[in-house]
């Protein structure tokens, strides 16, 4: 058994064919509170939209005699348990598992549903690199109403893959997706994140301030290419980022045609970085007052 914030996960198998599936219980707090609740149920409703061989399949029951959802069983390993074991991946592998992600995305973004908790604590990878998207726990479909959540932590994403306009309280779209994918690739690419901190607030300000380090000094072999690919996933405006995950699929598999931008002195590892003028305090600040309302809105929620 596994268990997350908001429900536990059993391994089962399915009586009328044999199959291994997961299932996926409610915890009683969660049933409690309906709005979670009902976020459980969108979750459900949204993975029996999608039948993807990169997705992890949700099966239709009827008649049960509490509230539970059943998946299919996904083999293989997270991304985040080959990353912790291998730091970083090769080029060609770190590539090859961005494309899989992105067709996946491709798929779902077509049909209006939106992830927006993408990492690698949610992408499972078989023994032939084979991926799944799994955990669709914050899931939206574009055309649905928005939900109020009275706990803000479980509507938000995570801190290191959360994308600047979520960071500011907007309600995210399929570039926000985008966002989290090039922070992907630039971990599997480097064996770490774009944007750090001591604390979850002080990394989601990172990516309002700060460009990311390039890419290419902690890894040479990424092509100039490669690099401008992973700096248009992380533009801080979604406007200047891919439109879709098709726009990017495309720039993937015809590296030789991508166009890179002069995007002057990119910044280096901020270690042992010292001071800061004026006009960055000044900007610094600016930046920090959706983070600091955001603080606010998780103290207030936790009341």
């Amino acid at each position: 058994m596994a268990r997350s914030g908001m429900a536990a996960l059993y391994k089962a198998t399915n009586l009328s064919d044999g199959s291994q599936v997961a299932i996926k219980v409610p915890l009683p707090e969660m049933e409690a509170d309906p709005v979670l609740f009902e976020r459980f149920k969108r979750e459900e409703e949204i993975g029996q939209l999608l039948d993807h061989p990169g997705v992890v399949k949700t099966i239709n029951g009827e008649g049960r005699s509490r509230v539970y959802m059943v998946m299919e069983w996904a083999d293989g390993r997270l991304l985040r348990a080959i990353l912790n074991e291998e730091k970083k991946l090769p080029v060609d592998r770190a590539v090859n598992l961005t494309l899989a992600i992105c067709d996946a995305l491709d798929y779902m973004h077509k049909r209006g549903i939106v992830h927006r908790d993408l990492k690698p604590e949610n992408v499972m990878v078989d023994a032939k690199d084979g991926i799944k998207l799994i955990d669709f726990g914050i899931a939206m479909k574009e055309d649905a109403r928005r939900l109020t959540f009275v706990n803000m932590t479980a509507a938000l994403g995570t801190p290191d893959y959360i994308s600047p306009e979520q960071v500011k309280g907007q309600r995210g779209d399929q570039r926000s997706d985008i966002y989290a994918v090039g922070i992907m690739l630039y971990e599997m690419l480097t064996g770490r994140v774009p944007f750090a901190g001591p604390n979850p607030l002080a990394a989601m300000n990172e990516r309002l301030l700060h460009d990311p380090a390039s890419p290419r000094e902690f890894t040479p072999e990424i092509s100039p290419e490669l690099e401008e690919i992973i700096y248009r996933t992380l533009e801080r405006d979604p406007r200047h980022r891919y439109a879709n995950a098709h726009e990017m699929i495309w720039d993937l598999t015809h590296q030789e045609q991508v166009g890179v931008e002069d995007r002057g002195v990119r910044p280096t590892s901020r270690r042992g970085r010292r001071g800061v003028n004026k006009t960055m305090v000044l900007y610094a600040g600016m930046a920090l007052v959706p983070v600091l309302l955001f603080a606010i809105m998780l103290l207030m929620a936790k009341r």
